[in-house]
């Protein structure tokens, strides 16, 4: 069986729109004060309001909202009718966007709205307790140098990286300016891999990232994969002494205009 649509709805719900007019007037006068009349523009129609039934017992009149900054909203009005000999009355009026609203964007929690980048000196960002990226420090870390130590001292982390947040950090490392598909890293003369100034992490990541050391590297002080490099490698070298930079070979400028020399008398 079909959805009702407002045609099966009873005619005293249908014909109803003067009542439904009055209850927004109503409604909008509560809301914006004496011009309440002129905020209520033309009927858009109806909508039915279901309870299964074949027949619609409820009906909301559509009318455009005529507010400064509300465009596409509507003054909705549902109407209630229980029968012949009873009277239709208002269940609700309330104004609401349409389709084509103006309207904010769906609320997001501030923990997803955070963004890498956004944290400025004095911000605290707390970790969920239930963090993927962690695992308790007395887990099974799978990390072998952090084992290692937790067991030499007796002491641990609180909370170690787990095996999904290391997983994450070096696909979003790799993927990132500082990976072996970077700009940069495609024009190197070589990668970080072969580099004196990579300074190799301790752990699972050791053969995979280090920490570049070269002062006049762009990824100076930076998590760099060994697939990466820029020309600051530290086996970049020069054939001749003095400036690496190449100098044109002098040439004249013919676009002077020379006269002749007067003869010497």
């Amino acid at each position: 069986m079909s959805a009702p649509t407002p045609t099966d709805a009873p005619p005293a719900l249908r014909d109803a729109v003067d009542l439904a007019r009055s209850a927004a007037v109503e409604e909008a006068a509560a809301e914006v004060g004496d011009d309440s009349a002129g905020t209520v523009g033309e009927h858009l129609g109806c909508e039915v309001e279901t309870d299964g039934a074949r027949t619609p017992s409820a009906l909301t009149h559509l009318f455009s909202a005529e507010l400064p900054g509300y465009h596409g909203w509507r003054w909705a009005v549902t109407l209630a009718w229980v029968g012949e000999g009873e009277p239709v009355t208002v269940s609700e009026a309330v104004l609401l966007p349409g389709p084509q609203a103006l309207v904010a964007p769906a609320w997001v929690p501030w923990d997803q709205r955070v963004q890498p980048g956004d944290l400025k000196p004095g911000d605290l960002l707390p970790s969920p307790a239930d963090d993927p990226r962690l695992v308790p420090g007395y887990a099974e870390s799978e990390d072998p140098a952090v084992e290692e130590v937790a067991t030499e001292i007796g002491l641990g982390r609180e909370r170690v990286l787990s095996v999904a947040g290391r997983d994450e950090a070096a696909q979003r490392w790799q993927d990132g300016e500082h990976g072996p598909s970077a700009d940069l890293a495609r024009s190197a003369p070589a990668t970080c891999g072969t580099c004196g100034f990579l300074m190799s992490l301790a752990g699972s990541m050791r053969g995979v990232f280090g920490v570049c050391a070269n002062e006049y590297s762009p990824a100076d002080a930076q998590v760099v994969a060994v697939g990466f490099g820029c020309g600051a490698h530290s086996d970049v070298g020069t054939d001749v002494a003095g400036s690496p930079v190449h100098v044109s070979a002098l040439v004249y400028d013919d676009g002077v205009d020379l006269e002749p020399a007067s003869p010497v008398n």
